[in-house]
Parts: C-alpha cells; sequence; structure tokens
C-alpha cells in the first residue's frame, strides 16, 4: 500500500462536498423509491448498534468494523475520499443523519469538520448484488458513521447492520 499526498484548495473542497452531498442525495431519493416497490432492501435491525468512535485508523482496523457486522469485503479500497460535513443540516444530510442514528451514532456532531469516506466491495451480500459498497467515515483515527449502498441507478443504502431471514 502507498499513500499518495495532494494539495487542495477551498473551491476543490466545496466541489468534493458538493459532490458528497449529490451522493448521499441520490442514495437516499433511490431508497425512497425502493421502500415504496414491493422488493424491499434487507431489514435494518431495530437495536441501535453502537459504532461511534470505533477504531478506524488502519484499513486492517476499517476491514475487521466491517466484518463484526458479517460482511465480506476487498481489502484493496474502491475509494477513498475527503468529505466535509455540512455546518447547516438541510434535507438531504438529515435523511443520512437519520441511517447514522440509527445506528448509534449523530454526524451533527461534525458539522463542518472534514473526515475520509473509505470505500469497499461487499463480497457477500444477501441477495447476492455484486454492485455494492459498504462506506466507512472516519474523524481523526475514528469510525464516526457510514453505511452500505448499491452503486446501481435503482439501488439502497442501510446501516451497517441487517437482519439476515
Amino acid at each position: 500500500m502507498f499513500t499518495i499526498s495532494v494539495r487542495i484548495t477551498k473551491k476543490q473542497i466545496a466541489v468534493a462536498a458538493a459532490v458528497f452531498i449529490i451522493a448521499l442525495a441520490g442514495g437516499i431519493g433511490v431508497n425512497a423509491a425502493l421502500s415504496k416497490l414491493s422488493a424491499a432492501p434487507p431489514k435494518e435491525t431495530t437495536e441501535a448498534v453502537k459504532i461511534e468512535k470505533a477504531a478506524g485508523k488502519t484499513n486492517d482496523q476499517r476491514v475487521e468494523f466491517l466484518k463484526s457486522f458479517g460482511w465480506e469485503v476487498n481489502p484493496e479500497e474502491v475509494e477513498i475520499m475527503e468529505v466535509l460535513i455540512p455546518k447547516e443540516v438541510d434535507e438531504v444530510f438529515a435523511n443520512y443523519n437519520d441511517i447514522q442514528k440509527q445506528q448509534g451514532c449523530d454526524m451533527s456532531k461534525y458539522a463542518g469538520k472534514r473526515c475520509k469516506r473509505y470505500s469497499y466491495t461487499v463480497l457477500n451480500y444477501p441477495d447476492g448484488s455484486e454492485d455494492v459498497r459498504a462506506n466507512v467515515i472516519v474523524y481523526n483515527g475514528k469510525i464516526i458513521g457510514g453505511d452500505v449502498c448499491s452503486t446501481k441507478l435503482d439501488g439502497f443504502m442501510h446501516g451497517f447492520a441487517i437482519e439476515n431471514d
């Protein structure tokens, strides 16, 4: 594994934040549309899972974290992206943060903070879907949230824990 260091401007950070918010909006919108269809995504557990501040500084820690929920992932990150948690709560962020609250996190505490999002390919999604990613959001080496989502146009998004029927 190797590390690349880059210099970014405030404009680039703003663009990255806008892309992140648009991606969240798309995922949440797709999730809402899918919940209305007869083929609903897997059910989330009703019990909140305390994940906030789990160790996430190293790749091994993040992969082990995902394994603790039963996910088998390709240990090579598909994407590493710096994200800026918005200072002002809009509907898109509020919907995404609802997913986080269901799993014991509240990302509004990190408003205005720069975090890293690590994306991994999920290899064992229950319905056999191949275009599924697990996203882990890390701040100062600690996991503060994330999701499991489909990259397909008619995809889904949910928290880490799901019930296996």
